[in-house]
């Protein structure tokens, strides 16, 4: 195994949060992040801001937990949704963690919202969250890093618990129209986990995972990965890199767009960097081998 590179993560989702944004727009906190319609059109002024070429939802990583169970802290205009308090004490409590319905709470209000961008002509990036970030709001991290060196198995039937969730959550997805599904689990990057747990992630969970998940990517979907998970694939050699020509100097989001169809996953770039620049005309196709 090679090394694994890290990426300097320094776009946390904080959408939501910018009184510029929010300033005008009647809304009040945090129903905002709550209802379809409040959301689709805070997303669309975030898109406006930001002068993005899609709109993103949702304004947090904590929707697939609170679908399980998790419980929130909704935050208000300053601070967006976040963990309250732990649902589980034990690893083995989250193996029976009951699936997601998909058809009510703040989960359906988000795939809603989705739909209602893409019926308005948008581009639109669900950002959908890794095992890692889903146990932060369910456990403390101790008790998973625990269990990691000492019941590794254990936590291998929770990663791909959580996993199936995850792929159903994007199945859903394409059933209301998202073109772009942007897969990220930072906190389950290798300067956090280091490099031995960071690759063995890799062989128990993630390359088999985006195997699984590489179907739903069509001629009307591309998956975007962090490059934390790119980074840990390419390393790992469960991935390479494949060029495609596009103009230079296309913004990264544009390329993306542009590539859906031809490319199915994405990883060159944060995709919330929304004024990084292919410079050299250059887009590059995360290849799973």
């Amino acid at each position: 195994m090679g090394e694994i590179k890290d990426f300097n993560c320094t776009y946390d989702n904080s959408a939501g949060i910018n009184a510029e944004v929010t300033k005008g727009l009647g809304l009040t906190f945090p129903d905002a992040y709550l209802h379809a319609d409040a959301m689709a059109k805070l997303s669309r002024a975030l898109k406006a801001h930001d002068g993005a070429a899609f709109c993103e939802l949702p304004f947090c990583h904590t929707v697939e937990a609170e679908a399980m169970g998790g419980l929130v802290n909704y935050g208000n205009d300053k601070t967006g949704p976040r963990a309250k308090e732990y649902l589980c004490t034990k690893p083995e409590e989250l193996l029976e963690l009951q699936p997601i319905d998909f058809s009510k709470g703040r989960i359906h209000e988000v795939l809603l919202a989705c739909r209602m961008l893409r019926e308005q002509g948008e581009h639109v990036v669900l950002q959908v969250s890794g095992p890692f970030t889903i146990l932060n709001v369910l456990i403390d991290a101790r008790y998973v890093f625990k269990a990691m060196r000492k019941q590794p198995e254990l936590m291998k039937e929770v990663f791909w618990k959580l996993g199936k969730e995850i792929l159903r959550f994007m199945e859903e997805a394409k059933k209301y129209g998202v073109d772009l599904i942007s897969y990220a689990d930072s906190t389950g990057g290798v300067n956090i986990l280091g490099p031995k747990m960071a690759g063995q992630v890799v062989e128990d969970f993630t390359y088999e995972f985006l195997k699984q998940a590489e179907r739903l990517a069509d001629e009307h979907t591309m998956i975007l990965l962090c490059p934390k998970t790119t980074f840990a694939l390419l390393g790992t050699g469960h991935g390479k890199l494949k060029e495609h020509p596009v103009p230079p100097g296309i913004r990264y989001g544009e390329a993306c767009i542009q590539m859906t169809g031809k490319a199915k996953f994405a990883g060159q770039m944060c995709i919330k960097n929304v004024g990084y620049k292919l410079e050299t005309g250059v887009f590059k196709e995360l290849v799973l081998i």
